[in-house]
């Protein structure tokens, strides 16, 4: 006889949900068994926050929704900026949690908030698991996690229900097949923005991360040739088309020096297509970024609710579908005349030169080494901080995600959880964690997670022992440098403490030497590089 916990994980591992991450309490152990019996693997987590994230780096690795697993009250409370920036990075996640047994609930005080009222701002919905309808309650729950825009969505269940007998009429419920809505070549959309770029002379493309999701990538590339235009992205949707194609001018959106030469581009645009764009990713920089002349069109499933700036035409339609059914309709791909000054390709010039590594020792020397001495197939995942910012102009990533980060909400210290995420998903994939002493600092206890889980991520720590990004604004506001030191510690030390390996690196050569060692280890790898914060001084 199947439990109602049963029916819950057995849903879950049909959507391909293959691995749980969270931390467990009494109310949630039938479930956990649950979703091992399922084929579902329980990953333990040192934080309730950083088990959210692994599990949004699961989801990007494998297309299926991520799932935390968290008990009542702390538990849950702990994971709240971990759901948050599942909210702003548009992560299906399922956000389960424990929940009193329903015959304590008019008394019992202990531990007891309100949840779902802590979580509306940032779920699309909550769901209670019940004796009857588990299953399809699970499932509807996970549509709508998946349905765009994606994000997540909490789900309770109660001990007592768990552990109850499932009715003998119910079973797991599977996904159901998808079939994407075609888009017609006489639909009034296509008809429209075919027509806007066979007139346009100097067309522009922004895509973000919707257009990664939809698998835009040979699409966009494909248009960018045919009519010859340069393809700008956010951070998120860095690789969608690889990054080494002459047309593609890299990531936007937090670097002022890369952002100096971009915007003019944009501002000289006659016409700029938006490829499920989400303007969460930018800054105040991008207000308003298009001249008034500007035809500006859209393309979303689930256009972003902003006010950062108009679209004079929108088509609320799959990017992947509208941009299939424009290059069936637009001329055969001959010579694009477009931008015949070729300032698209000088400026190209201009960023990669900007953003060249220098002679000596520091982060560019340290991003051109992963740059030049990883397989492609590789991920690299990134902190919040000066690091991310530089790395994301200077590294060229050739797929989609091949660099993840949290990049709407910016939260502190994803690079380790997004790793393991995508590591225990795909264990073959060489994983790379690049952070600042401040974010290892923080989450620490996840190098445990590492260990306990045999999951060997390599970790690239830039050590400047400051929070530099935050030490270089109070100087450019003319401030003294207060509350932004840290102090030395040896990671290197820790490593092995915590049951991996770690070395200290200050060359060019120390560094591709350890990397080449944390390669080939069967366990996590710490790599300390020692750098200064004046070596980010306008650099990004």
């Amino acid at each position: 006889m199947s439990r109602v916990a049963d029916l819950a994980a057995e849903t879950l591992f049909a959507h391909g949900v293959r691995q749980a991450f969270g931390m467990p309490g009494g109310e949630v152990v039938t479930f956990i068994d649950a979703l091992e019996k399922a084929g579902i693997r329980f990953i333990l987590c040192r934080h309730e926050t950083n088990a959210a994230i692994m599990a949004a780096g699961a989801s990007v690795e494998t297309g299926a929704p991520g799932l935390l697993v968290t008990t009542i009250g702390p538990g849950l409370t702990n994971a709240v900026n971990g759901i948050a920036d599942a909210s702003q990075e548009h992560v299906p996640l399922i956000a389960f949690s424990g929940v009193v047994e329903h015959a304590l609930r008019g008394r019992y005080t202990h531990q007891i908030i309100d949840l779902t009222a802590l979580l509306q701002p940032l779920v699309k919905g909550s769901f209670e698991l019940e004796q009857q309808g588990a299953a399809a309650t699970m499932a509807r729950a996970i549509r709508l996690a998946q349905r765009g825009p994606m994000g997540p969505v909490f789900v309770q269940l109660s001990p007592d229900t768990a552990a109850r007998d499932a009715p003998e009429t119910e079973y797991f419920v599977p996904p159901p097949k998808r079939l994407a809505a075609p888009v017609t070549l006489d639909s009034e959309a296509v008809t429209e923005i075919a027509a806007q770029l066979q007139d346009a002379s100097r067309p522009l493309i922004i895509a973000g991360l919707e257009a990664a999701q939809d698998g835009c990538g040979q699409l966009l590339q494909k248009l960018m040739e045919r009519v010859g235009a340069p393809l700008i992205t956010t951070y998120k949707a860095k690789g969608v088309v690889d990054e080494h194609h002459p047309l593609v001018l890299g990531g936007a959106g937090l670097s002022p020096l890369a952002d100096r030469h971009l915007l003019p581009l944009v501002k000289s645009a006659d016409l700029v297509l938006l490829v499920g764009y989400d303007p969460i990713e930018m800054r105040p920089g991008w207000l308003d970024p298009f001249a008034s002349a500007n035809n500006i069109i859209e393309i979303s499933a689930a256009p972003a609710d902003h006010g950062m700036h108009a679209a004079t035409v929108l088509a609320e339609t799959s990017p992947a579908g509208c941009l299939t059914a424009l290059l069936e309709r637009l001329p055969a791909a001959g010579e694009a005349n477009s931008w015949a000054d070729g300032e698209p390709a000088a400026i190209g010039e201009t960023l990669r030169a900007a953003f060249a590594p220098p002679p000596e020792w520091g982060p560019h020397t340290i991003f051109d080494v992963l740059q030049n001495d990883l397989p492609p197939e590789a991920t690299i995942t990134a902190d919040s901080g000066a690091h991310r910012i530089l790395l994301s102009q200077q590294i060229r990533i050739r797929r989609p995600f091949g660099l993840m980060q949290s990049a709407g909400y910016c939260t502190m210290g994803p690079a380790i959880p997004l790793a393991a995420g995508v590591k225990a998903s795909n264990p073959d994939r060489p994983v790379i964690a690049v952070l600042g002493d401040g974010g290892l600092e923080m989450f620490f206890g996840e190098l445990a997670t590492l260990r306990d889980a045999q999951l060997p991520v390599t970790i690239v720590v830039l050590q400047d022992e400051s929070l530099a990004l935050i030490e270089l604004k109070q100087a450019q506001a003319g401030l003294e440098r207060r509350g932004v030191g840290l102090g030395l510690t040896k990671f290197e030390d820790a490593a092995a403490a915590f049951g991996g390996c770690g070395w200290r690196v200050k060359s060019r050569e120390e560094f591709q030497a350890a990397l080449a060692k944390a390669s080939g280890a069967n366990m996590f790898s710490i790599i300390v590089c020692e750098i200064q914060v004046k070596d980010y001084a306008g650099k990004f």
